[in-house]
């Protein structure tokens, strides 16, 4: 395969391709929306992700979840689990995408930090989960 090539997009894959054009377009509403989970929460109810199914929703997936979900598929999910292990919610975000019954890691440094998206952005969480999930009925379909 040559970079830059496209492939035609297969009924299962679509999700992802959609996903990765939805996170491109709200990157700094994203990024303040995780921000503001982030201050709410830190990391006790788990990584934020973005569930497809039924309608494109926000949920927390739980770090004993995602590992127990690792030992099940032979420790394919051991690189995402050191991503967020290790990141710094500061600079940037960290999200899981599910649909298809598939996950997919979403990872991206906005410019600005997320701190400042949050700020930039001046909706409240609520504001930002109402915003973001309607926007993505609208672009993500399945």
């Amino acid at each position: 395969m040559f970079f830059g090539s496209t492939q035609p997009e297969l009924g299962d894959s679509k999700w992802r391709s959609q996903l990765d054009r939805f996170v491109k377009a709200n990157q700094p509403e994203l990024a303040a929306l995780f921000w503001g989970l982030w201050l709410e929460n830190g990391n006790s109810q788990g990584t934020i992700g973005i569930d497809l199914q039924p309608t494109p929703h926000f949920v927390y997936c739980p770090l004993d979840e995602i590992e127990k979900l690792n030992s099940k598929v032979e420790s394919r999910l051991q690189e995402i689990l050191g991503i967020i292990e290790n990141h710094k919610p500061e600079v940037e975000v960290v999200m899981i995408g599910i649909g298809k019954g598939e996950i997919k890691l979403i990872q991206f440094a906005p410019e600005p930090a997320p701190p400042a998206c949050f700020e930039q952005v001046g909706k409240d969480v609520d504001g930002l989960l109402e915003l973001l999930e309607q926007r993505m009925k609208e672009q993500i379909v399945l």
